[in-house]
């Protein structure tokens, strides 16, 4: 139990749980008046006392959570964490698990539990298996846990978990108190958690459980508990994992507390716990989301003194931050560099290369990739859209078109997300009348339209010179209600950088300043074209601010030849 290839095998299983949607979750009911403890004298009754604490068979509802290794929930964590890191999104990984292709799903534990009609206990499931001669292994239960998690079945999770700890199909370890401890912090809270804590066998209360209680406690938005757990594990010699300062940074990594983040590396320093790439890869994506260049490449630098290899990730993160900031030259470098990287036929990384292929422009790539995504054993609708959305930034509508029609009939349409993918492509290039007739589908498949639907209309009005109508467009989807995360979001700045430059070929500073303003909250115009962009909008107005050169500066970005010229035509305005 305490030797060293079963805690190493404990600590590669917090890591799993430490990613902050990558946990299963479950609840437990703390109804002990029903039970009659059986008589076995050689087991302690503390430990008795912990066994029976779970094997009530009430169920409550479970909180929603998905698997992904650096995807963060929006209520606790600031919204820079939205993109980048994980191309997967809630609303499609619920329905879209599969089995690989050379195996027979019905052999799988999983399999069977995950069909079980909805009120049927999880024993019967159970009792197939074994009536059918297979017994039940830990990597049986921890692979239906995983995959449970993946479809956001945290209900039918719980009854696993509860079965295994009232049948003990084998011997318990502390990865299952580890589960049994988090997953109560999380629905029962933080007093909860701590009180069960202290009546965990004493051997199994070691790092394993210390580093899931902090790292629990810091899922729920606490900081004090978790540092005196921590001052405890440094008191008893516990080491604390890297999982830990990850989620203490995520926690911090809003720009007003972000001043703090050096303190937490120092920290980590002088507890002699190595970052991981993960770390690194968390700091990158603070970087990239407030688009600082610069910052994020000081923290790649900063991974390589180290000798931290980069991972597929850590290129994801620079190769879309370059092609953001339209940097192509650098983004193709690091879209090679994560080709080399990518191991085997990993969908998100997959969905990355589709979108940083629309980006670049390079259409054989694209369709090269589209096709291995089209081999996985099953296509995701998140990837058809980003597909949708990558044809359509290279041009190829037909394509677009009919991955859209390829989309309605074998995924069908469930989300907004969908429509906004081939409405952003009709309204890119102007075509407003095919748009609206998709406008007029969402609702008809019990969809409602969105921010982010309404400014693409906009777009497309402004393409198609109706501009009284993209004006009062705009008013519709500024009524709605719209989140940080949707605010910061590429696409959402994307598209009104679009109707910005639209605005300012008609020399309309009204609306552009108005818009612009957006632009500035998210730290968008640090990139260089952004401000040419307003430049413009006052050269086509003919009006001269000498200002301009020195609001560029001070909003972060450098001026370039472009930004001068522009400059040098506005001064014949002066008057």
């Amino acid at each position: 139990m305490k030797s060293r290839g079963c805690l190493c095998w404990a600590l590669a299983g917090l890591q799993l749980l430490g990613s902050s949607k990558g946990r299963g979750e479950f609840t437990i009911h703390f109804q002990l008046d029903s039970f009659v403890f059986p008589q076995r004298p050689k087991q302690s009754m503390q430990r008795l006392y912990l066994h029976y604490l779970v094997i009530q068979r009430s169920l409550v509802q479970a909180k929603p959570q998905t698997l992904g290794v650096l995807y963060f929930p929006p209520t606790r964590i600031p919204s820079t964490f939205n993109i980048f890191l994980c191309t997967q999104t809630p609303n499609y990984a619920p329905h879209e698990a599969s089995y690989p292709k050379q195996e027979e799903p019905r052999s799988f534990l999983s399999y069977r539990i995950e069909k079980l009609p909805r009120f049927e206990p999880v024993g019967s499931a159970f009792q197939s298996w074994m009536g059918d001669g297979f017994p039940i292994h830990r990597g049986d239960i921890f692979h239906a846990i995983n995959r449970l998690r993946k479809l956001k079945s945290n209900q039918r999770a719980l009854e696993v978990m509860e079965w295994v700890i009232r049948e003990r199909p084998y011997m318990l370890k502390e990865l299952d108190y580890s589960y049994l401890l988090e997953f109560t912090t999380k629905f029962h809270g933080i007093s909860q958690g701590k009180e069960l804590f202290t009546r965990v066998p004493l051997e199994f209360q070691n790092e394993l459980l210390y580093n899931n209680l902090v790292i629990a406690c810091l899922d729920k938005g606490a900081i004090r508990l978790p540092l005196e757990c921590m001052k405890r594990m440094r008191e008893l010699g516990h080491p604390i994992s890297h999982l830990v300062f990850n989620r203490l940074i995520i926690l911090h990594s809003s720009s007003r507390r972000k001043k703090l983040i050096p303190k937490i590396l120092a920290q980590m320093k002088a507890d002699k716990v190595a970052r991981h790439a993960s770390t690194f890869n968390i700091l990158m994506k603070i970087e990239a989301s407030e688009h600082n260049i610069d910052g994020l490449m000081k923290v790649y630098s900063d991974m390589k003194r180290e000798n931290v290899e980069p991972n597929e990730i850590s290129f994801c993160i620079i190769a879309t931050a370059y092609a953001v900031a339209r940097l192509h030259t650098a983004a193709e470098a690091y879209v090679e560099a994560l080709e080399k990287s990518a191991t085997g036929k990993n969908w998100s990384t997959l969905d990355v290369l589709i979108m940083l292929y629309g980006y670049l422009g390079k259409e054989k790539q694209l369709e090269n990739t589209w096709g291995l995504v089209k081999q996985l054993p099953r296509v995701r609708s998140r990837s058809y859209v980003m597909a949708i959305e990558a044809f359509g930034r290279i041009g190829q509508l037909t394509l677009a078109e009919e991955l859209w029609l390829e989309m309605k009939s074998v995924k069908g349409l469930r989300s907004t997300e969908q429509f906004n993918s081939i409405i952003s492509v009709y309204c890119k290039h102007g075509l407003i009348d095919k748009a609206t007739a998709i406008f007029r589908e969402i609702t008809t498949n019990g969809c409602k339209p969105n921010a982010i639907t309404f400014r693409h209309l906009a777009l497309g009005c402004l393409k198609s010179g109706l501009v009284e109508e993209a004006t009062k467009t705009l008013d519709l989807g500024m009524d709605l209600t719209m989140s940080n995360v949707v605010r910061n979001s590429t696409p959402w700045l994307e598209t009104t950088l679009l109707i910005i430059e639209a605005f300012a070929e008609k020399g309309d500073i009204r609306n552009v300043e108005k818009l612009f303003e957006e632009l500035a909250k998210a730290k968008y115009i640090r990139y260089t074209f952004v401000y040419n962009t307003l430049i413009k909008a006052y050269v086509k107005a003919k009006i001269y601010d000498p200002n301009l050169l020195k609001r560029m500066i001070l909003g972060g970005a450098r001026p370039d030849a472009e930004s001068y010229s522009l400059m040098k035509l506005a001064e014949q305005f002066q008057t």
